[in-house]
C-alpha cells in the first residue's frame, strides 16, 4: 500500500454502514429501479415500432460496449482529480435522463442513441463509485461494505420489473409515460450521491500517461485480472438459464406455464443473489479474499456441471437457479473488495475502471460462445466449456496472495 491509503486507513471511522456506504447504497437501488423498469418494457416498446430482435441485440451490444471502455477511461481520468464525486452525480444525471428519454423515441435508433448516452452516463458513474465506497471505510470493511451495496443494486433489479408490471397497467401501456416516471426514481439516486456521500480528502495522482498508468498497477493485480479475464470468457448471462429451464419444462408443463415457472425460478435467483451478497462481504473480511472469491467460482463451475449431469426437473433447476445466484453474490463482491484490497486507494479509479472493462469484454464474449456453442453441439458442450474456465479462473484465483482478515 502506498503512504495515502495507509494513512486513509489509519483514519478513524465509526462503523462500516456510515451515510457514505448507505448513500451509495441506496443510489444503487434506486438507479437499478429506474432502468430495470425501462430495460423490461423496451422489448415491448420496440415491437410496436415493427423492428426485429436484431435491433434488440445491436441496442444492448453497442450499450454495453460503450459502457465498458467509459469506465477504464473514468477511472483513469478521475484518479487525478481531487474530488470524483462531481462526476459520479454527472453520470447518475445522464442515466436517468437517458433512460426517460426513450419516451420521446419514434424510431428503433433513437432508443439505440437514448440506451447508449443512459449506459455511458452508468460507466463513467461505475469506477468513480467504486473508488468512493473503498474511500468510506477501512480496508478491514470492504467486504461488507461492497456487500451491502450488491445487496441494494440486486434489490432494485428485483423491484424493477415488477414496478414495470404493475406501471404499464396503470398508464395503460403509454409508454412515453412509462419512461417519464422513470426519473423518479433516478434523479433520486443522483440526489442520494450529491447529498448523502460524503468524499474524504485525497491527493490526486500526478498527471501519467494511461500506459505508464497501468505499469504502475501491482504484478498482483495484473495476475488478478488476467483470473478474472479468463473466468468472464466463461460466464454466460444468467438469462440464458430462464431459455434452458423454458426448453427443459415445456414438454411436462406446455410452453406458456414453463415460461412462468422459468421467470419464477430468476427471481428465486436474484433474492439469493441480493440476500448472499451480505453474507459474501461477511465472509470477504473474516477469510482471506482469494480463497472466498475461488469458492464463488468453484460454486460457478458446480452450477454448469449440474446443468451437464442432472436430470433437469422444476426441482434441479431451483437448485441450480439458487447456486448461480450465490456465485454471483461471491463474484460480483469479492471481486470489488479484493480489488479494492489489491491497490492502493490512491489508484482505485483506475484499478476499478480496468476490472469493469474486462468484465464487459467476457460478458461480451463468453455469451456469444455459449450460445454458439449450444446451438451448433447441444448444452453439454456449451456449459462443459464454461466448467472448464470457471475452474481454471478458481484455480489461479487461490494462487494469488491475500491479506489474512480477522
Amino acid at each position: 500500500m502506498n503512504e495515502s491509503s495507509n494513512s486513509g486507513s489509519s483514519r478513524p471511522r465509526r462503523g462500516w454502514l456510515n451515510r457514505t456506504v448507505l448513500g451509495i447504497g441506496l443510489a444503487s437501488l434506486f438507479s437499478d429501479w429506474a432502468h430495470e423498469i425501462a430495460t423490461t418494457v423496451m422489448p415491448a416498446f420496440l415491437a410496436t415500432m415493427g423492428v426485429a430482435a436484431f435491433w434488440v441485440g445491436l441496442i444492448e451490444g453497442v450499450a454495453n460496449g460503450l459502457s465498458s471502455f467509459a469506465k477504464m477511461a473514468s477511472g483513469y481520468y478521475t484518479d487525478k482529480l481531487q474530488r470524483r464525486k462531481p462526476v459520479a452525480v454527472i453520470g447518475y444525471l445522464v442515466t436517468a435522463l437517458g433512460t426517460a428519454s426513450f419516451g420521446l423515441a419514434t424510431a428503433a435508433w433513437h432508443v439505440l442513441i437514448s440506451r447508449a448516452c443512459a449506459w455511458l452516463g452508468r460507466g463513467v458513474r461505475q469506477p468513480v463509485r467504486k473508488a468512493l465506497l473503498a474511500g468510506a471505510v477501512t480496508k478491514e470493511a470492504y467486504g461488507r461494505a461492497f456487500g451491502f451495496e450488491r445487496m441494494m443494486d440486486t434489490l432494485g433489479a428485483v423491484v424493477g420489473p415488477a414496478s414495470a408490471f404493475f406501471l404499464l397497467q396503470a398508464v395503460n401501456h403509454d409508454y412515453p409515460t412509462l419512461f417519464a416516471l422513470t426519473l423518479i426514481p433516478g434523479l433520486i439516486a443522483a440526489g442520494l450521491i450529491a447529498f448523502a456521500v460524503k468524499e474524504k480528502e485525497r491527493k490526486p495522482v500526478p498527471h501519467i500517461s494511461f500506459g505508464e498508468r497501468l505499469k504502475m498497477l501491482p504484478a498482483p493485480f495484473r495476475k488478478f485480472l488476467v483470473a478474472v479475464g479468463l473466468f468472464g470468457a466463461g460466464d454466460f448471462a444468467h438469462t440464458l438459464l430462464i431459455l434452458l429451464a423454458t426448453q427443459k419444462l415445456t414438454p411436462e408443463f406446455g410452453a406458456p406455464k414453463a415460461a412462468s415457472i422459468a421467470v419464477a425460478l430468476y427471481v428465486l435467483h436474484n433474492v439469493f443473489y441480493a440476500g448472499f451478497s451480505l453474507v459474501a462481504g461477511w465472509l470477504a473480511d473474516r477469510f482471506p479474499k482469494n480463497a472466498v472469491l475461488a469458492t464463488g467460482y468453484a460454486l460457478a463451475a458446480a452450477m454448469a456441471l449440474a446443468i451437464i449431469f442432472l436430470p433437469l426437473t422444476a426441482w434441479t433447476l431451483g437448485g441450480i437457479f439458487i447456486v448461480g445466484g450465490m456465485h454471483v453474490a461471491i463474484e460480483e463482491t469479492l471481486e470489488d473488495s479484493f480489488c479494492a484490497e489489491l491497490v492502493g486507494e490512491d489508484h482505485h479509479g483506475l484499478a476499478f475502471g480496468a476490472l469493469a472493462t474486462v468484465n464487459g469484454v467476457g460478458d461480451f464474449v463468453s455469451s456469444v460462445i455459449v450460445g454458439a456453442l449450444w446451438t451448433a453441439f447441444g448444452t453439454s458442450v456449451a456449459f462443459g466449456y464454461s466448467a472448464v474456465l470457471f475452474l481454471a479462473g478458481s484455480w489461479l484465483i487461490l494462487r494469488l496472495p491475500a491479506e489474512r482478515n480477522h
